[in-house]
């Protein structure tokens, strides 16, 4: 029997206990073992619950028990998740976390510690909620060069975009909607704002090119700005606005960044609508590849973390090698990437388009019936630099939103 123990009892640590209670047979046979929670660690008192017997509010029962194996951690935030998880792994105990902001943060010196104490730190959960991606990365895509990771890795903000495009309600309506149904936090920042996303582009693209990159140096945007006239232009384009979280390879030299992109048809990440996540990858020898599936929720996110203890449990006392060195990625700036961009100006079509292709050179007009003294145009593909300074020197620019090369 292998011992298991939870940080946390709040969506994803109810969610990890229901999975292994209600699948104990089948996740025995694939541990060959029996995994048995032994702890479950939170402040708060459960009456009544399947957990009432083994809920203990104090973390030196569990980093102290020799039986306990994997610490299971979905407590979130950086403390005290971090000093418990790094007590656990000194201890030489596995853990496995959904917390993708602990993961960003401290996931390569966590990951080197686990090494050193032959034991794992394990993170599937961490980016796709449900969608396994970290081991297709850690495995199965090892062969390949891999060159590009582009993702809607945010379900709150993926269904806010969907209700705007599909029924032409305001941002502040549906996130208020998509608080009360429990897809939005009462806080919602790190979700509109794009710092979720940005953390987990950053985690995938240190596994998929094998050295760090720093969340806090990639260029991020979120979704707060976005209007129902940018997806009335959108639709009319057959585009949609997706908050697209993108890292790519040019030259040994690489790029990321998070923020709202107008994508086409031909993207296999314009029909990934409400709450749903994808994850397009592409290597030198695979070419594309697509995952799909609930990036969020209590019982996608939970199959993940439960997937991980499994993977623990087959591996006691023995390391599951991660690429992911402490070397730092040599990052492009910014301002040296090329998109075409959609900008949407205020005045005259005619003689506003005029301006706009003597600003940005030739490009392609866009004008809806329904929205007098104003239009659109798409400007030929230049760097994020150049249009900024050709962009300076217009009076009349509404927004702009990047498309999608």
């Amino acid at each position: 029997m292998i011992q298991i123990a939870v940080l946390g009892y709040g969506t994803v640590g109810s969610g990890v206990v229901e999975v292994i209670e209600t699948n104990y047979e089948s996740i025995k046979k694939r541990a060959k073992d029996e995994i048995s929670i032994k702890y479950v660690l939170d402040l708060r008192e459960f009456p009544g619950s399947s957990i009432e017997k083994i809920l203990v509010h104090d973390y030196e029962q569990i980093v102290s028990d020799p039986d306990v194996k994997i610490v299971v951690e979905v407590m979130g935030g950086v403390e005290p998740a971090y000093t418990f998880t790094k007590r656990a792994l000194e201890a030489g105990k596995s853990v496995c976390t959904s917390n993708k902001e602990l993961v960003a943060r401290h996931g390569q010196e966590l990951m080197k510690l686990a090494a050193q104490k032959g034991v794992n730190y394990m993170f599937e959960a961490s980016c796709g909620g449900g969608i396994p991606i970290i081991r297709p990365l850690n495995s199965s895509l090892t062969a390949d060069e891999i060159d590009e990771i582009s993702g809607i890795l945010n379900g709150t903000t993926n269904y806010i975009l969907t209700e705007m495009a599909e029924k032409y309600r305001d941002f502040d309506t549906v996130l208020k909607e998509a608080q009360e149904l429990g897809y939005a936090e009462r806080n919602p920042e790190a979700d509109v704002e794009g710092y979720d996303a940005c953390r987990k582009i950053a985690i995938l693209s240190s596994l998929a090119y094998g050295s760090h990159v720093d969340y806090e140096k990639v260029y991020t945007e979120g979704i707060s700005k976005v209007t129902v006239e940018d997806m009335k232009y959108a639709n009319a384009m057959g585009m949609s606005i997706k908050l697209l979280a993108t890292s790519k390879r040019r030259d040994n030299r690489f790029y990321a960044m998070v923020c709202p992109v107008l994508v086409g048809k031909d993207s296999p990440l314009y029909s990934v609508n409400g709450v749903f996540n994808g994850i397009f990858v592409h290597g030198n020898v695979l070419g594309d590849a697509m995952f799909y599936g609930s990036g969020a929720g209590k019982l996608p996110t939970a199959s993940a973390v439960v997937a991980d203890v499994v993977d623990c449990a087959k591996h006691l006392n023995k390391t599951v090698m991660m690429s992911w060195s402490s070397h730092g990625l040599d990052m492009v700036d910014v301002k040296d990437v090329k998109h075409a961009f959609f900008v949407r100006m205020k005045g005259n079509p005619e003689t506003g388009y005029q301006e706009a292709e003597a600003a940005f050179g030739k490009g392609k007009l866009v004008t809806l019936p329904e929205l007098d003294g104003e239009f659109g145009f798409v400007t030929e593909k230049m760097s994020e630099g150049a249009f900024d300074e050709k962009a300076s020197k217009l009076q009349n620019m509404v927004t702009r939103i990047r498309i999608k090369a």
